[in-house]
């Protein structure tokens, strides 16, 4: 049974609540909590799919909150692009470093 559109206007709002405190993380550097938080997220937008349409005032309505979570989506993105560099670039010294370190106990083993 599918749920009534009240109820998915109500989820809609909900998600739009829920990335909105993502983006609250991200500009905190709160990463933790925000891969956390967007595991719920994730959930949330999933059980759309089961719900029943909206007519088209409800549309309008969804319209703004979609609005809205696209925006906190971007700003998400622009906030976590730089870590994402960081760790990378991290995870790449850390590679070189075991590469190095690989390279030199293969020369100095007796064999």
């Amino acid at each position: 049974m599918s749920a009534p559109p009240d109820t998915l206007l109500q989820h809609y709002q909900a998600i739009a609540d829920i990335s909105s405190r993502m983006r609250a993380l991200a500009q905190s550097q709160r990463w933790d909590e925000l891969v956390e938080l967007g595991t719920h997220y994730h959930q949330a937008v999933e059980r759309l799919q089961k719900m029943a349409p909206l007519d088209d005032e409800q549309k309008a309505a969804r319209r703004d909150l979609l609005a809205r979570i696209l925006d906190d989506d971007a700003h998400i993105r622009q906030l976590v692009a730089p870590e994402l560099d960081r760790l990378s670039h991290l995870l790449g010294t850390i590679k070189r470093q075991r590469t190095v370190l690989e390279t030199y106990y293969s020369t100095v083993r007796p064999r």
